[in-house]
């Protein structure tokens, strides 16, 4: 697309409530959750990035750059910092790994206004509800993440934020962008957003 953007999904660890299954590898109409975003995104970014601490359960992936965390334990923040240090390019466009649905039109629109902006960070708002894994950063602020996590006992990616120059884009709350941004946090999220979205 040659936006200088980077597509990143945070497949994180394993989560206790799916019996520790990545939750980047659950399984929605029979395809895992990464593969749908992959499929989503990847006529959008030249250069996707997979961070993941267990990069054997991505092997199939390996046509795209997959990296460690360097910061272990911190939580998003870390996938974040490993993405930055990675990308090739100006800026990440960070996904959390357990968003099945992502949509091509609110992503580009999202690229576009992160564009005619000097943010160092750009997050869509919903109903006054942020989505800060679903957000723009700019690699320059790379130096003072790392600050961040080596000086602070904070690890949440909003006190990151405060620190920061952040824009928001506001996007209407509609059964498309509910749909965008939906999440799995727990198995009963998965039977809601399965039966909601997907046709047997």
């Amino acid at each position: 697309m040659g936006n200088r953007i980077s597509g990143v999904i945070l497949a994180g660890g394993s989560n206790k409530r799916f019996g520790d299954i990545t939750k980047a590898n659950i399984v929605i109409g029979g395809k895992t959750i990464i593969s749908r975003m992959i499929f989503n995104i990847s006529d959008l970014f030249d250069e996707i990035i997979i961070v993941t601490n267990n990069p054997e359960e991505f092997r199939e992936f390996i046509q795209y750059k997959i990296v460690e965390d360097q910061y272990l334990k911190v939580g998003p923040l870390g996938g974040i910092h490993a993405a930055l240090k990675a990308s090739s390019e100006d800026a990440i466009f960070v996904f959390a790994g357990d968003m099945p649905f992502l949509d091509e039109k609110i992503i580009t629109d999202q690229i576009n206004e992160f564009n005619k902006r000097e943010h160092d960070v750009l997050i869509p708002e919903v109903d006054q509800f942020i989505e800060p894994l679903h957000a723009i950063y700019r690699k320059s602020v790379l130096n003072e993440l790392e600050r961040f996590l080596s000086g602070r006992k904070s690890r949440a990616v909003r006190d990151f934020l405060s620190e920061l120059n952040v824009g928001y884009l506001q996007i209407p709350r509609t059964e498309k962008s509910e749909r965008a941004f939906s999440n799995i946090n727990s198995p009963s999220d998965l039977a809601k957003i399965s039966f909601k979205y997907i046709s047997f």
